[in-house]
């Protein structure tokens, strides 16, 4: 009998080598590199899989349907996902320890009424499933539950049930007997995934597999197993915050520009319909270092409350600090506002919160950036019913943002009076009742906004 051998290869991006290497030579990655034991001879009954046709069709005798969608009973998934899950589809789930993967996906299979559901774990027991359960809104009568880290174990019961929709929770502590390697492994990861895909195509039922993710933030495991799944789900936000956000990263069957949002809540997690009244505080009439701006995250628009602190630094070297914004794009409009405004900070520690605990890239929230670091610095307070969008280039002029009817929609909707928007933005002014003004550097939008 042939002996195994071992191999090593590259979590990032599945290069392989015969001896551990410190930097990957492909990806240029550190520290990716692990250990897989390879089986010289294949075991028996382990034969080349096939989703499809064995012979190849012309493409326009193809007969090409709508693809039929089961409605998830909630409308934040359902937003992410395309419009509702796609029978036989793999849907991937990641996010940090303790952000509320596991909750999504058991409230998720008991909002589904009289659909028979499957939720089989590899972490916790049945009893700690059921306790679970207790505290989440829902119906449990359908959905039946297992503690079971073999594969093969755990696809026996779903044929035995014949579930429509199955949650594995997770990738990484389900092993396969057809492997001998240890369970969390990339050989055991990659087969496993592989596994279930060819078992959710041939009997057209879908399936919700989580996934851990590495210290970087990315989803742990082969990069292979991104490109098997046919849906990557990012699930985000702050431990210490109550909200949430649902992000397709990956999608074969819808956009991948739409996000859900959250908010975590001692029975679990409720739908956020309108974000926009959630993230404004109602008390920020009077206060200076607060702005309004009106971001867009993926198609979803909605106005978020920035928040700036300019204060005398108390050391030598001042202090740059942001949460929820990008750091370096801090320091850019810093030295914007020096250079083109003439506000000189290098003695002052800058601090810049974005409320409500989100993470925005969003290039259009510049503007608001700026102008709540001003109002902190001359402690003068923004005009409440004012808010703002654009982005700042280096010479200080203010560039047009996509989508900006959605943004004008929004504000207005939410009772504002007056939204700035870059000058060159062409916008009908006609159809919306709040005030539009356009300005074209960020001296003529200080000026405004002072005056006010």
């Amino acid at each position: 009998m042939a002996k195994a051998t071992i191999q090593y290869v590259c979590s990032s991006c599945g290069a392989k080598a015969p001896q551990m290497l410190g930097r990957c030579p492909v990806c240029g990655e550190w520290g990716t590199y692990e250990e897989e034991i390879v089986n010289a001879a294949p075991k028996k009954g382990v034969t080349p899989r096939s989703l499809g046709t064995a012979t190849p069709q012309r493409l326009q005798e193809v007969v090409a349907s709508e693809e039929m969608r089961l409605d998830m009973h909630n409308g934040e998934l359902n937003r992410v996902l395309g419009g509702g899950l796609v029978p036989g589809s793999l849907v991937l789930l990641g996010g940090e320890p303790g952000i509320g993967k596991s909750t999504l996906a058991l409230q998720m299979l008991m909002q589904q009424g009289e659909r028979k559901t499957f939720y089989a774990s590899g972490e916790e027991s049945v009893r700690q499933l059921k306790l679970r359960a207790e505290r989440l809104a829902g119906n449990a009568e359908n959905l039946y539950i297992s503690s079971e880290t073999s594969l093969e174990r755990i696809l026996d019961q779903v044929k035995e049930l014949e579930p429509e929709i199955v949650v594995i929770d997770s990738i990484q502590t389900i092993g396969t007997e057809t492997i001998d390697a240890t369970i969390g492994s990339l050989s055991q990861v990659r087969e496993c995934a592989a596994r279930i895909l060819e078992f959710a195509k041939t009997r057209n039922i879908p399936f919700f597999i989580i996934g851990h993710i590495n210290k970087e933030g990315s989803l742990a495991g082969p990069k292979v197993l991104e490109h098997i799944v046919d849906t990557v789900l990012q699930f985000e936000g702050d431990q210490h915050n109550m909200y949430r956000i649902l992000r397709a990263q990956k999608n074969r069957f819808g956009s991948t520009s739409e996000l859900g949002i959250y908010e975590m809540r001692q029975d679990g997690l409720r739908e956020v319909s309108n974000p926009s009244e959630l993230l404004l505080s109602t008390s920020r009439e009077g206060l200076s270092g607060i702005a309004i701006a009106a971001a867009v995250e993926g198609v979803r628009p909605f106005l978020i409350e920035v928040q700036a602190l300019v204060s005398s630094a108390a050391y030598g070297t001042p202090q740059r600090s942001s949460t929820g914004f990008d750091g370096r794009r801090l320091n850019m409009l810093l030295a914007v506002l020096e250079k083109r405004v003439g506000f000189k900070l290098l003695q002052k520690d800058v601090f810049l919160n974005i409320a409500g605990g989100l993470r925005v890239q969003d290039p259009a929230i510049d503007l608001a950036v700026l102008a709540a670091v001003l109002s902190s610095n001359m402690d003068i307070a923004l005009d409440a019913t004012t808010c703002l969008c654009g982005e700042v280039g280096l010479a200080g002029e203010i560039r047009p943002v996509n989508r900006i009817e959605q943004r004008i929609a929004e504000a207005q909707k939410l009772g504002f009076r007056r939204i700035m928007i870059p000058a060159d933005q062409k916008v009908d002014s006609k159809r919306y009742t709040i005030e539009i003004v356009g300005v074209k550097r960020v001296t003529d939008a200080f000026r405004l906004l002072i005056k006010s």
